[in-house]
């Protein structure tokens, strides 16, 4: 069965949070059906960054996107969650 590669954009909640406490806490809640291949720190403006997270999850996960955004949601300094792109990969 294929996957797909999700990537999100995660905005913290101030320039204070930590964004690799962020990434490490994710590692930890993350069910065994998604896998964060990547991660990185993207400059916005005025000393804040964004989070890059590129996930692979099972492409036939009932509601698409919605419950790895609600995981990264929930977690403690992140403000909202943005779906950037969904592709589609190989088996």
């Amino acid at each position: 069965m294929a996957k797909v590669l999700t990537v999100l954009k995660v905005y913290p909640k101030d320039v204070d949070v930590d964004l690799d406490d962020v990434v490490s806490r994710l590692r930890s809640v993350l069910p065994s059906r998604y896998e964060l291949v990547r991660s990185e720190k993207v400059y916005v403006a005025f000393g804040l960054y964004i989070l890059r997270l590129y996930v692979l999850m099972p492409e036939d996960v009932e509601g698409g996107t919605e419950e790895l955004e609600c995981i990264v949601k929930g977690l403690e300094g992140v403000e909202n969650v943005e779906t950037e792109l969904v592709t589609r990969t190989e088996a």
